[in-house]
């Protein structure tokens, strides 16, 4: 459980929406747990092990952010510059509480996440979504829209031809991103 002994670099933003107020913030060790427990309460999202929670939080966690409220963890963010393409972040999952959809906190992350300074130089978005993964689609639509309908999608990993028919086609949603300064 993190303290409110908290370093005041930690925090990215604060938000109000829907009388609540959102911390937005990088993630640090000790939220790996909280944020392997939340990606468990949210399914379809594929359920990694509490180490990669803990490898994101730290290894990556300049690339992720994270969403508390009263010391909850509400929401995340996972994402990773692309190896061969340093000026792409892939966004690996978007994890929301059940108790806070529907208010525009995925949204209000990916914007905080990709707004970053460190992050400025990042030109497009990839991430891949199942057919039936509404909440995502209609998340990367709105982001698309904001960035003026420039997306594309193609399949990125088949059914049958790439999972032997154990999970659903993952398709890939690639978005470009006009400067910052153009938003």
């Amino acid at each position: 459980m993190i303290t409110n002994t908290r370093c005041s670099d930690v925090a990215l933003a604060i938000s109000e929406s829907q009388n609540s107020t959102w911390v937005l913030r990088t993630p640090i060790r000790s939220d790996g747990q909280r944020v392997h427990e939340l990606v468990s309460l949210c399914p379809p999202l594929d359920e990694n092990s509490a180490y990669c929670n803990f490898l994101q939080s730290i290894h990556f966690q300049k690339t992720c952010i994270l969403a508390e409220q009263h010391n909850d963890v509400l929401g995340f963010i996972s994402a990773y510059r692309k190896p061969d393409c340093s000026s792409e972040l892939f966004i690996w999952q978007v994890a929301v509480h059940p108790a806070a959809r529907g208010k525009g906190l995925a949204f209000e992350m990916l914007n905080a996440l990709v707004s970053q300074a460190h992050l400025h130089d990042i030109e497009a978005i990839e991430t891949t979504i199942t057919k039936d993964n509404q909440g995502s689609w209609s998340l990367f639509k709105k982001f698309d829209r904001s960035f003026g309908l420039q997306g594309q999608v193609s399949t990125f990993l088949d059914e049958t031809r790439h999972f032997d028919g154990q999970h659903e086609t993952e398709y890939l949603y690639r978005i470009p991103l006009k400067s910052m300064s153009q938003k």
